[in-house]
């Protein structure tokens, strides 16, 4: 499914595996491939058909100090802010807690480009888009 790939197999496993919690007054816990119906009532609710869920921690799976990924995820607030997205706070948490919990957002109504492209300035891996099924997608980046 992902063989075309430079991420290696078992971090992309975990990723499968996260669980991304959407915070806030309609929260939803988001898992890969697997439909939502607090994330479709969130959609209609604001009005959009898609969202994407991305994060600024960690760059390429590398665990950073608490203190950079704090800059690094208040650095794309601004960006979203200044691009004038709605966002909502989110944290992506691996089920066996052997990787601390990722702050995040869910950013509503961005493009799958849009998307890509923020995962990709921030360095990411992957991002999760979320279009109007709402059933939330891996999207590698690398």
């Amino acid at each position: 499914m992902f063989s075309d790939s430079n991420i290696a197999r078992d971090t992309i496993q975990a990723y499968l595996e996260t669980h991304y919690e959407v915070l806030g007054e309609m929260p939803a816990t988001l898992q890969i491939g697997q439909f939502n119906p607090a994330l479709a009532t969130l959609h209609d609710a604001r009005h959009v058909a898609c969202s994407a869920f991305v994060t600024a921690c960690n760059p390429l799976s590398r665990r950073l100090d608490p203190q950079a990924n704090a800059a690094r995820q208040e650095a794309l607030a601004h960006e979203l802010a200044a691009l004038g997205l709605t966002c909502i706070e989110g944290v992506g948490k691996h089920p066996s807690n052997q990787w601390p919990g990722e702050a995040s957002f869910l950013v509503l109504g961005v493009t799958l480009d849009a998307a890509r492209a923020l995962g990709e300035k921030h360095g990411q891996n992957a991002i999760v888009w979320c279009g109007a099924d709402a059933v939330p997608h891996l999207i590698l980046l690398r």
